[in-house]
């Protein structure tokens, strides 16, 4: 049997994109820091996002059925670290960035790296988590180069880095 603790230790060894999950709609306007997104196929463009079913935004998303996922750029620590924390609301989670929507009308940081606008198609729930299954209706890219990612828990950064 595998010790829960030893499963995340393994996979604070796996470097990922930090990603800021958003959405709005009735249910209002939420958002949360995750790394456990991943592509699922291009035809239809689908995304899965996994989420823990004790958020307090996750009955939010369950309800909107709309999300963006905000793939992070090296300058967005912050806003990563505010999206993860318990300490701030909705509402204060929003005020750092500059923020637009796509189609959805969930909230898409503007200088993300990319953002993928989606559709939350089907969900599962699996152990402590949702994984939603998201079909992408819109995709918009910035001109940022560095990608913030998360490996041994705490941030890097990868990518074209300028000399000066």
């Amino acid at each position: 049997m595998i010790e829960a603790t030893d499963f995340r230790n393994a996979m604070s060894l796996l470097t990922t994109a930090v990603n800021v999950i958003t959405t709005q709609g009735t249910a209002g306007m939420h958002g949360f820091t995750a790394s456990a997104v991943c592509s699922v196929t291009d035809t239809p463009p689908t995304l899965l996002v996994c989420m823990n079913q004790s958020s307090r935004s996750h009955a939010h998303f369950i309800e909107n059925k709309v999300l963006s996922v905000n793939v992070l750029s090296t300058q967005h620590e912050q806003i990563s670290n505010v999206f993860a924390s318990s300490k701030f609301n909705s509402e204060d989670r929003f005020k750092l960035g500059d923020w637009t929507t796509l189609e959805t009308g969930s909230p898409v940081l503007e200088d993300a790296l990319v953002s993928f606008d989606c559709q939350i198609e089907e969900i599962q729930n699996v152990g402590t988590h949702s994984m939603f299954l998201c079909r992408v209706v819109a995709i918009k890219q910035s001109q940022q180069e560095e990608s913030l990612v998360y490996f041994n828990r705490a941030y890097h950064q990868i990518g074209q880095l300028e000399l000066a």
